[in-house]
């Protein structure tokens, strides 16, 4: 299948953004016990959702603005076998928001933000193998 070129561009834009959060996530977690793993979970939960719009984007099916990963999951096409569950998605979904700003959400600890970078690293490398086959790289 011949892709418009801009459409291949803006799906490398997509993974090239997720590749950077999931570098955030991974980076910070070296940090330690002074890690901020409320950060690396955000990371994780954008690296995702950027991972799946990508597959989107390159199946030129549309999305809203939204980070409900659940909801773009719906939108997926059925060929991708995404190695995250429902219950992972919905788990990582309130990343997106909830620990950017003060409020009474549960602060994740290590295992938390640990258990988040592993299904990210997953996600990538599975969005990442089926993009580049889809194009016969």
């Amino acid at each position: 299948m011949n892709e418009r070129p801009e459409v291949a561009e803006l799906v490398g834009q997509w993974l090239a953004k997720a590749g950077n959060d999931l570098l955030n996530a991974e980076h910070t977690l070296g940090l330690g016990d002074e890690c901020p793993w409320d950060t690396v979970c955000f990371h994780a939960q954008q690296c995702v959702e950027k991972c799946l719009k990508a597959v989107l984007t390159r199946e030129q099916i549309p999305f809203g603005k939204t980070h409900d990963l659940e909801e773009l999951r719906l939108l997926l096409p059925a060929s991708l076998n995404l190695p995250a569950s429902v219950a992972d998605l919905a788990r990582l979904t309130p990343y997106a928001t909830n620990v950017r700003y003060p409020g009474p959400w549960s602060y994740p600890d290590r295992n938390e933000a640990e258990w988040a970078v592993e299904v990210a690293r997953r996600v990538a490398q599975a969005v990442r193998a089926w993009t580049a086959g889809r194009w016969g790289r």
